[in-house]
């Protein structure tokens, strides 16, 4: 025995001794008296010796267990002698049995523990079966209270067996009967609360049944949490053009389907039906036909805990106060039991949200403010095993940290199929329903606009009487026209029913719509879309007097009445509130020269002394200075109510408040300067809609006569290549390709018409000479949250410059890029391009499937670089094109660690015209070889392959058959090895199927 074997034997005794887990004497020693006892122990072997500590004896009689022959008491104390292989032994001896005697007693320990919970589980499962028969009660509170503990641990085993058997039915049964006693109640109240839906009409009207008129709607799985600063209506219009198979449809109320999922944040613009969604996901609940896994649906919309902000209580008591029926509940049920929290309308929020400095609370007694409670909710500090669904729309998207949101989906409303469901539920006549239809898709932005079904019930409104009632009067066309036949509508429907006779009373009406039109406005260039007592005060409304309103504004302004008591008011969709801000702007304008725009500049003085023309130029300014575009529609508005037709509604509507101003011609040529002048293609989109809500067709009538005659080569100006992308996108065409060059190839026409290729699936700019201003826009179509881009082909387009590749790059890392196939052939791109190109596909990597680099010099050194990107487990490139990059054998190296990764996804991969040499093929096929490796096509065409290349190539297919399907060899010296690889082709045992020799 070494002396460092020595030191563990010595440390083992001491351990051992500490422990008292063996006797105190050695087991190998002669001990003749008492008097050795406390004296050196010498242990000896040959010539080398060690020293033990002191033994001291604890117990005489333990000696006899000591196998030691025991002379006198005198040998005590004296020195001990014995040689190290017998103490080694007997220390292992010690050890083995001491062990022995704890697993024993361990064994012991867990048999009977195991009889025991066996004992209480079967009492346990007997109480469940009698729990399960359909004439016995359910669990007393008594019961619950006694055995409280034993029986939430087997209730939760039994539920998880159970549904992981598929007795999902058994398992909600027994869930729901051992459920407190006010979950009947609570399921019950949320049903009431839940069950109908104020389609644009007041809490105070009449309602419909949700089941009976709610159609589907049409939700995604996928996408980022990061902001969508577009107008909302601009995002419809762009994925309306999103081809369906690039989305992964999800029902709603599967979104929590998947167990592994705590958090869901859903986005959506406002009045796509995020809340519908809400609403019948509780119903569903309620109502026993759905997730019946979690036992309490917790509703909390922002708009009602905003009047909470003040409040500094526990989130018990937070809960007591917006659902009376769970005042029972204890703690230790918030823990126990599934629940779900379903926080609606995060764009709403008033409240700071500070995820970063508020303070950390874990238990549901700690009273901290609402802020901070909902921060540790969504965090998961307080009740990490409740779910959690939030719903805002994108432009409050990142308020929530991305760590704590597991999943993200996107309402987008109804599809082409659900907006004639639609309209075939809410109209009884469906012969009428059918005229309706067909007129909606008439006119493309109207039929756009129904993806958001509050629209539809807009539209059937004003259609439902318009062609069911043979009324004369122009059918609405334009946005404009529509929402002024609504209102119209709505007020005169009021009269009716309020008044009794056919006149209003003008003054009253005229006051309501301008007070609602200052709020709409107001609230507009502040981004809310609710609003409490204190905005409404700030425009003059006194909410007392409301009442009297309701003959006025039930359908398109209304009080909420939530869970919590408090008043919350909102317009029934965004569009309507920015129709009434333009009312409101254009009335100030016309009738009271005031300009309300240019108040939110300068408070000062708003009146002003130019023409009207002069007021609707600064509107267009105004707007199109806007970063977000939040007035795009507002403009739309404005500009649509300068028209004769939508004037004459409003003389009769609101006599004395519109001077007759009918001239367009000015502000139309002003328009069509504007998009002459501006560089931003989106901002000359909502320049072309603006000249549709004017009767202005003419520049597209332009460009419709060029496309007649086929746009390849068309010298046209900016503003007509603008008007080509207007009408591109506004047509029912689906757009799969968009190839520059049956265009014009210039940087102004790409430019000009980036908003068709935002829009286009694949996008082919083959030898173009692109600069760094296209490469930058080009980033910006492949960082869209609409981009519809899957395909990109930039080859033999030079990208020569750092710079092009880095602005490249910066739209394939981002995280909105969803790009699967990349074409680079040719584009001089060199190591420190690939470089820059790499890290960029490195960051998002889950998407890309195709990556073509031919004839770039990219040499072993970006090869070493793409193997990193092979390697990584998120990485799902399946064809990987190399073809005269200036390759050695160095690469088939460092490939060798790729192909041989069972998580790799590449399937095809081209190495040809390189200088890899047998050397080189030597390794490759190592790789190839390798059982993991799936490469289904090879190229190695003109690699300096002979015949002891083609010999390892047999060897790999030998060892790895199963996959390989193509293998290119052309241009290589096969010799003799030629009719052994074409052998392969009939042998059954190979999956060979195309050979190229």
């Amino acid at each position: 025995m070494n002396s460092s074997e020595m030191k563990n034997t010595k440390k083992a005794v001491r351990l051992l001794q500490a422990k008292g887990s063996v006797p105190l004497e050695p087991r190998c020693a002669s001990i003749k008296s008492n008097q050795t006892m406390g004296r050196i122990t010498d242990l000896r072997e040959d010539d080398d010796s060690a020293e033990l500590s002191l033994i001291q004896r604890k117990e005489t009689d333990s000696a006899e267990h000591s196998h030691v022959s025991m002379k006198s008491d005198r040998s005590m104390g004296r020195e001990i002698v014995f040689r190290k292989e017998a103490c080694s032994t007997d220390l292992s001896r010690v050890q083995e049995e001491t062990l022995e005697t704890s697993r024993r007693k361990m064994d012991f320990i867990f048999k009977e523990l195991e009889h025991k919970v066996i004992s209480l589980v079967k009492n346990q499962l007997k109480m469940f079966v009698k729990l399960l028969s359909l004439d016995y009660p359910a669990c007393s509170e008594r019961e619950e209270e006694d055995e409280s503990s034993i029986r939430d641990g087997a209730l939760k085993i039994t539920l998880h067996v159970l549904r992981n058997m598929n007795q999902t039915d058994l398992a909600n049964m027994l869930q729901t009967k051992l459920a407190p006693s006010c979950h009947t109640k609570f399921k019950h109240t949320l049903s009431e609360k839940f069950q109908k839906i104020n389609e644009g009409i007041s809490n105070t009207g009449t309602s419909a049944l949700l089941k009976e008129i709610y159609t589907e709607l049409y939700i995604t799985e996928g996408g980022t949490g990061e902001v969508n600063n577009e107008h909302e209506v601009r995002q419809i219009e762009l994925a309306s053009r999103r081809p369906a198979t690039q989305d992964k449809p999800i029902k709603c109320n599967d979104i929590f389907k998947d167990k592994s999922i705590r958090s869901v944040l859903t986005k959506g613009v406002a009045g796509i039906g995020k809340t519908v969604s809400v609403q019948k996901f509780i119903l569903d609940w309620a109502e026993g036909k759905a997730n019946q896994d979690v036992l309490f649906i917790f509703p909390l919309p922002f708009r009602e805990l905003n009047l909470m902000k003040e409040k500094h209580l526990s989130l018990l008591a937070l809960l007591r106060q917006f659902f009376t029926d769970i005042k029972e509940l204890k703690p230790r049920n918030y823990y126990n039991y599934k629940v779900m929290f379903i926080f609606d309308g995060l764009d709403e929020c008033r409240l700071p949200l500070d995820f970063q400095n508020n303070e950390s609370v874990f238990d549901v007694t700690q009273s901290a403010s609402v802020d901070v409670l909902l921060t540790n909710i969504i965090k998961g500090n307080l009740l990490p095993s409740a779910l959690l669904w939030i719903t805002t729309r994108p432009a409050a998207a990142n308020q929530i940290p991305s760590d704590s949101i597991n999943q993200i989906t996107e309402v987008r409303g109804f599809s082409d199929p659900q907006k004639e469901e639609y309209f075939r539920k809410r109209i009884s006549d469906q012969s009428l329903a059918e005229r309706i239809i067909t007129h909606m898709k008439s006119s493309r932005s109207l039929y756009i606009m129904c993806h958001i079904p509050v629209f539809c019930w807009i539209a059937a409104t004003v259609l439902e009487r318009m062609l069911g009632e043979a009324e004369s009067g122009e059918i609405p066309k334009t946005l404009t026209q529509m929402f002024t036949q609504f209102l119209v509508f709505q007020i005169n429907q009021s009269n009716q029913k309020y008044h009794r006779k056919k006149d209003m009373d003008h003054k009253q009406t005229t006051k309501i719509i301008l007070a609602l039109g200052k709020l709409a406005f107001q609230q507009l260039e502040k981004g809310n879309l609710i609003f409490y007592e204190a905005d409404l005060r700030e425009c003059g409304i006194d909410v007392s007097e409301m009442s009297a309103w309701s003959g006025v504004c039930t359908q398109i302004f209304r009080e909420e009445f939530g869970l919590y008591p408090g008043k919350v008011f909102t317009f029934v969709h965004l569009s309507v509130q920015e129709f009434l801000a333009a009312l409101y702007a254009f009335l100030s304008a016309v009738s009271n020269n005031r300009d309300v725009l240019l108040q939110l500049i300068t408070p000062v003085s708003c009146f002003f002394k130019k023409s009207k023309s002069d007021f609707f130029k600064s509107a267009v300014d105004r707007a199109l200075q806007s970063e977000n575009g939040h007035l795009d529609l507002f403009l739309r508005f404005l500009l649509g109510l300068s028209l004769k037709s939508n004037q004459t509604l409003l003389q009769d509507l609101l006599p004395g408040t519109v001077s007759r101003f009918y001239s367009k011609k000015g502000i139309n040529m002003y328009i069509k300067e504007k998009i002459r002048q501006i560089p931003s293609p989106e901002k000359t989109i909502c320049l072309f809609h603006c000249l549709n809500e004017l009767n202005d067709h003419s520049l597209v009538q332009e460009v419709q006569n060029y496309q007649n005659r086929g746009l390849h080569g068309a010298k046209l100006s900016l503003a007509q290549w603008s008007a080509v992308a207007f009408v591109i996108l506004n047509s029912e065409e689906e757009l799969d390709v968009f190839d520059l060059q049956k265009f014009d190839k210039s940087e102004e026409c790409f430019l000009r018409l980036l908003p068709v290729v935002k829009a286009s699936r694949k996008v082919v700019l083959f030898n173009c000479s692109l600069t760094e201003k296209s490469y930058a826009a080009l980033a910006s179509a492949l960082s869209s949250d609409c981009s519809s881009l899957r395909e990109m082909d930039l080859s033999y387009s030079e990208l020569k410059q750092d710079i092009s590749v880095k602005l490249l790059s910066a739209g394939l890392e981002n995280p909105h890029c969803k790009l699967e196939k990349l074409g680079l052939s040719n584009c001089s791109i060199g190591k420190e391009g690939c470089a820059t190109l790499v890290s960029a596909l490195n960051s998002n990597a889950s998407h890309l499937k195709e990556l073509n680099l031919n004839w770039n010099n990219l040499g072993d050194s970006g090869v070493m670089l793409l193997s990193g990107l092979l390697e990584d487990p998120h990485c799902k490139l399946e064809n990987l094109q190399l073809f005269s990059c200036d390759l050695t054998e160095k690469s088939c190296a460092i490939l060798l660690t790729a192909l041989s990764l069972s998580s790799s996804s590449l399937r095809q991969l081209n190495l040809g015209n390189n200088e890899l040499q047998d050397s080189g093929v030597k390794l490759f096929s190592a790789g190839l070889a390798n059982p993991h490796c799936k490469l289904e096509i090879i190229w190695l065409c003109n690699c300096g392959i002979g015949e002891e290349g083609c010999a390892a190539l047999l060897s790999a297919l030998n060892s790895n058959p199963s996959h390989l399907r193509e293998l290119n060899l052309n241009s290589n010296r096969t010799g003799g090895s030629r009719l052994k690889l074409s052998a392969l082709l009939e042998d059954p045992f190979y999956k060979l199927e195309k050979l190229h020799i």
